[in-house]
């Protein structure tokens, strides 16, 4: 995983300097110049894609007894993006950062890693239905040399992978069966974590209206995201259309979760924008502007959150150490 990791950065740094080399970087800096402080009505803005994602998290573990309300879980969704973001890490570390205050919250490792295995696969689903949104705007107004036929193709086998995983762990033995698979290189390891874990998810995969409405919150989230867009576009100058907005995001969002690899997506979203652009008739320049704004929003909302996780992680240290009488 490391290896791959460190791979996937050097990819995405390697493709991030050369867009920087053949573009003009004074143009972009002059254009988030004249943006100014417009730019910072970005991260409020990003509240209420956490607010989303946190009331779907809740809807998923309700039922159960724990701790974590929805301000802890707001509070928790913004420091799993931050990790995901900021953190050179691949795009499933803030997931494990997520199980673990989950737990600070009386919430059991099974079903805080049940909980987050779902809103994986929720997420991949959401993202693939907005994708398919923005696959359809850019081809109705686009003369592409790609077929529909191809690309809808290529959609729905993107679409079947999510599907058939979700099937698959809802059998409710996934786990069990991996766990004896892996049990002679894994010594010492309970077992019956991996069975609780294939009850959890069982269960939390059964219960279709929880399951739908939290995809749905999931879905409008992401669409919020292109309000994002569209605004820094309107602060740059560019007369924007929400339809462009909504294209550049979900086939950004697609990028980054087929190369979830590369931490943060360096490079990765600056290419898909600067690509996307040129057929909108966004230059390179304001097309890498947006990006930067939008990286400027993920440092703006993820550093205090990463922040205050590590201070209460040092806080917890603490407080064990004194219990243990060091």
């Amino acid at each position: 995983m490391r290896t791959a990791t460190f791979v996937g950065g050097l990819i995405g740094l390697a493709l991030l300097v050369a867009l920087a080399v053949h573009a003009d970087l004074a143009a972009m800096v002059h254009t988030l110049r004249a943006a100014g402080a417009g730019l910072l009505l970005l991260p409020p803005w990003r509240l209420l894609f956490f607010l989303l994602y946190a009331l779907g998290w809740r809807t998923l573990l309700s039922g159960s007894p724990h701790r974590a309300g929805t301000a802890y879980l707001l509070w928790a969704t913004a420091v799993r993006e931050a990790g995901d973001r900021l953190l050179p890490l691949p795009s499933v570390g803030g997931s494990l950062i997520g199980i673990r205050v989950l737990r600070w919250r009386g919430v059991s490792g099974a079903l805080a890693a049940a909980s987050i295995i779902t809103e994986i696969l929720l997420t991949l689903i959401a993202s693939w239905l907005f994708t398919g949104i923005g696959l359809y705007l850019l081809f109705a107004g686009q003369a592409l040399p790609w077929s529909t036929a191809r690309v809808a193709l290529l959609f729905a086998v993107a679409v079947s992978i999510p599907l058939i995983t979700f099937l698959t762990l809802r059998s409710g033995s996934v786990f069990s069966r991996l766990e004896r698979r892996l049990r002679p290189w894994l010594a010492g390891f309970a077992g019956d974590a991996a069975v609780r874990l294939d009850q959890e998810l069982g269960v939390m995969l059964r219960r279709t209206g929880r399951l739908l409405f939290a995809q749905n919150l999931q879905l409008i989230a992401l669409l919020s995201g292109s309000l994002e867009v569209w605004l820094a576009l309107r602060l740059f100058g560019h007369a924007a259309t929400l339809t462009d907005a909504l294209i550049l995001e979900s086939l950004t969002q697609a990028a980054r979760t087929v190369a979830f690899m590369v931490p943060a997506s360096i490079g990765v979203q600056e290419a898909v924008l600067v690509v996307l652009g040129h057929s909108l008739g966004i230059g390179p320049e304001l097309a890498l502007a947006v990006s930067m704004a939008k990286r400027l929003r993920e440092v703006i909302c993820g550093v205090p959150a990463l922040l205050s996780w590590q201070y209460l992680e040092g806080r917890r240290a603490r407080t064990t150490l004194s219990a243990s009488g060091g």
